[in-house]
């Protein structure tokens, strides 16, 4: 009896923190919900998070808890405080959506981050309209003006009369006496909710733990590969990763302008007067003519390799197989197993631009956009960043395209324009300083990046519909074991492969008579359907084992040397042949890049570059910082 005497005491306090706040915790509340209903995304299938109701209670009781902790006039102005910040936030997140089709993501942070008034100003002119507030942002206002209702009653009540006062005064008794009796089951129920939400909400609790405590930005996005990673399911929480997210990325750019500022060039022979690198993405060399597929997925590329002039290279691998941790390890001069990380090193075209190669880079992917996944931002935050943008780059095209002929048509414009020049003595390496790059654009040196969309995910958006080549029943003899759904994914990425080898070939059509040498890798490998693993994409939290490595890691690699330049330079060439079967793993690519241009730097090391005959074969080619694929792959 006594226990129970002692439970009837205390449940009622389990219901106070909602007694106490319970205007604030209503409306909160509703406004969680809201925001997730309005939020979805309109896709087939697109629900809201699961677990919503649960979580959002136990989030808004703990808050609750603490509120009441504090003396009355306290808690009365930080509420309003919260009342003012998570309503804005709601508002602004909403309004992203609906104008860009996406909630609030570090992207979106960094480009609010770099517009100055001016362009604020022009921007809310642009969108605050009557259009706005009659969309779903308008819900959010809705819930605004109840809220507001809802607090004036105490003014309305104030003006009532004496009697009226009176009866209200007596109905408020009547209810506290009706409370005395029903707040232990008040309590009892807030208690089961209260350890039942706690529960379903842990394993995001502790996710969203990992996400926002990460060390880098790389850490944040492999984390978010997980298949459980943390769901931010209100605007607040999302905020509040975006700008952690570029906290952790702003770090990395002060060390990458550090590094920066300490970039030197000895000398430069510009052996190599128009150097092109060709990015692709999502190739796994399986599915490559050159290395044996079944399907003729790269014809154009063979017939240039049937003429000589282009070497594929047979045993090359992928540091990462994740776009942008291998763009931070391509482009940085750091190479896995150097101490340091990749942005304490020089990027290889601020070697180049100070060298007095003029540097330009094309991309299909990573342009600063609104809607832009973690993934995007991580890759893309130091190619965008203005400081380092200008001192790696001197042209850069400013739209994406749906397919990857969209660079090529950038590019022809570029040129036609004579903003891309091949005419023109070359000039001794220069600084970096305003002065020294006042006449930039006449030199005949030219460093092109061109990176492509490839066979990026969704593989059916990557190719015209008026270019399908394969189809699902083209693959009922060769993959008798897949279904036809399966079989027509397969026929999309290998379309998409096809596609790829048009848009590669036609690069290569431009510098064909030109005294121009042509890289091309792709980023990563890329799965589909490969043996019997029923599986598409790449899994980025499995343990590495040899299947996983050669689909994901293992990649196409091929250097092109027009006819010129093979005439010119047989030196290099015949390096280049000798060079096609050495172990490479492409974190060492800008070493190989500044020795064809002749770039005298002490960040290069002969024993990075695979065309030295100092090159270090045995260096360890580690997978994703963990794994030596070496040691995976059977011996011959």
């Amino acid at each position: 009896m006594k226990i129970l005497h002692t439970l009837h005491e205390l449940l009622p306090k389990a219901f106070d923190p909602i007694r106490v706040n319970a205007v604030f915790f209503a409306f909160m509340y509703v406004l969680g919900v809201v925001c997730e209903w309005l939020t979805l995304p309109h896709t087939r299938g697109a629900k809201i998070y699961d677990n919503i109701y649960l979580e959002l209670f136990f989030d808004l009781y703990l808050l609750c808890v603490i509120l009441t902790l504090l003396p009355n006039k306290i808690r009365t102005w930080v509420r309003r405080i919260f009342y003012v910040v998570l309503y804005t936030i709601a508002v602004v997140d909403i309004f992203c959506f609906v104008k860009f089709d996406s909630t609030l993501t570090p992207s979106m942070l960094m480009l609010i981050g770099e517009t100055d008034s001016r362009e604020a100003g022009e921007f809310l002119r642009s969108y605050l309209s009557a259009e706005v507030l009659f969309s779903r942002v308008g819900w959010v206002f809705l819930l605004m003006a109840g809220h507001a209702a809802v607090a004036l009653r105490h003014c309305v009540r104030a003006m009532l009369s004496y009697r009226r006062q009176m009866l209200l005064a007596g109905r408020m008794a009547r209810w506290h006496a009706f409370y005395g009796r029903v707040a232990p089951l008040l309590g009892l129920a807030v208690v089961v909710l209260f350890v039942w939400s706690a529960v379903f909400s842990a394993h995001n609790k502790a996710a969203t733990w990992r996400l926002m405590t990460g060390s880098t930005i790389g850490e944040v996005e492999h984390t978010l590969t997980e298949k459980d990673h943390a769901v931010l399911y209100t605007p607040f929480s999302r905020l509040s990763f975006s700008i952690y997210a570029n906290s952790l990325a702003a770090r990395q750019i002060d060390q990458l302008i550090l590094a920066a500022d300490k970039v030197k060039v000895d000398s430069c022979s510009f052996r190599s007067p128009q150097i092109v690198l060709i990015i692709g993405e999502s190739f796994g060399k399986h599915h490559s003519q050159q290395y044996g597929y079944f399907m003729e997925t790269t014809p154009r590329q063979v017939a240039r390799q049937r003429s000589g002039l282009l070497v594929p290279f047979s045993d090359v691998v992928s540091p990462w197989n994740l776009t942008s941790f291998v763009f931070k390890n391509v482009l940085s001069m750091h190479v896995v197993g150097q101490k340091g990380e990749w942005c304490d090193y020089p990027l290889f075209p601020e070697l180049f631009r100070k060298a007095g190669y003029q540097v330009t880079f094309l991309t299909n992917q990573f342009l600063p956009k609104a809607k832009e996944a973690v993934y995007d931002f991580s890759g893309g935050f130091f190619l965008n960043n203005p400081r380092l943008s200008e001192l790696q780059f001197d042209l850069r095209n400013d739209s994406l395209y749906r397919y990857d002929d969209g660079l090529l048509r950038c590019y022809d414009r570029l040129v036609s324009e004579g903003r891309i020049r091949f005419d023109g003595k070359h000039p001794a390496p220069r600084n970096t300083d305003a002065a020294a790059q006042a006449d930039r654009g006449g030199s005949g040196a030219n460093l092109i990046i061109f990176h492509l969309i490839g066979q990026h995910v969704n593989y059916h958006q990557r190719y015209p519909r008026s270019q399908t080549h394969f189809y699902a029943s083209d693959y009922e003899d060769r993959r008798p074991e897949l279904n036809n759904r399966q079989r027509k994914t397969l026929s999309h990425y290998d379309n998409a492969i096809r596609y790829n080898d048009s848009i590669v070939d036609q690069i290569v059509r431009r510098f064909e008579n030109r005294d121009a040498i042509v890289i091309y890798m792709p980023d990563h490998g890329e799965e589909c359907y490969e043996g019997r693993r029923g599986f598409i994409c790449r899994q980025h939290s499995a343990a590495i084992d040899y299947d996983l490595a050669r689909y994901e890691f293992e990649v196409p690699f091929w250097v092109y040397c027009s006819h010129t330049y093979a005439v010119r330079h047989p030196k290099i060439y015949k390096e280049i042949v000798e060079a096609k079967d050495r172990r490479f793993m492409t974190d060492a690519l800008p070493h190989m890049l500044l020795y064809l241009a002749g770039i005298a730097a002490p960040d290069y090391h002969d024993q990075y570059n695979i065309l030295s005959p100092e090159y270090n074969e045995n260096r360890p080619r580690i997978l994703k910082n963990t794994t030596d694929y070496d040691k995976l792959k059977p011996s011959p």
